[in-house]
């Protein structure tokens, strides 16, 4: 069976706005990739959470260098 696309509309502040466009040209990306890939990372927090697990992030020898917390 063929995936349909669905279209959404956001209505986002002037301030997510820029943030989308300042990432959108670091990772050289278009506004709706960033989301996208936004929404997989929020998926894995969301179910790591239910297993208990925390999200952060590590420094090269892993240390923990951030927790996220209220996800």
């Amino acid at each position: 069976m063929a995936q349909r696309n669905v279209r959404l509309s956001l209505d986002v502040s002037t301030e997510l706005n820029e943030s989308l466009d300042d990432m959108a040209e670091k990772l050289h990306a278009s506004k709706s990739d960033i989301l996208r890939k936004s929404i997989a990372l929020m998926e894995v927090a969301v179910e790591e959470k239910g297993r208990g697990h925390h999200l952060g992030v590590f420094d090269d020898e892993q240390r923990v260098i951030k927790q996220i917390i209220g996800l």
